[in-house]
């Protein structure tokens, strides 16, 4: 959470022009991991988060690209080719 905060401020809670204060950077994220872990639309979980359609759409853009960004080199690389050979052996088994 600290990574994609510092990323992109879109995620940091602010005060709005009224003086309310917005979304916790927890609900956010929660939200999104929500949806992809589950499969669920904006429109399922935003009873639950307290968050609009459009907000938790823009939100689930902003968390991919956050993520793509600064994990693609470590974690999100691509396959070798003994990885690619172990998943075939694995799906064909």
């Amino acid at each position: 959470m600290h990574d994609i905060c510092n990323y992109d401020e879109y995620f940091v809670q602010k005060c709005d022009a009224a003086g309310v204060l917005g979304l916790l950077p927890e609900q956010k994220i929660m939200t999104i991991i929500r949806m992809l872990v589950y499969g669920s639309f904006a429109d399922q979980v935003d009873e639950n988060a307290r968050m609009r359609k459009s907000t938790t759409l823009e939100s689930l853009v902003r968390f991919c690209d956050a993520v793509e960004t600064l994990y693609t080199r470590d974690y999100l690389r691509r396959p070798t080719p003994r990885d690619l050979q172990r998943l075939l052996q694995k799906a064909e088994a």
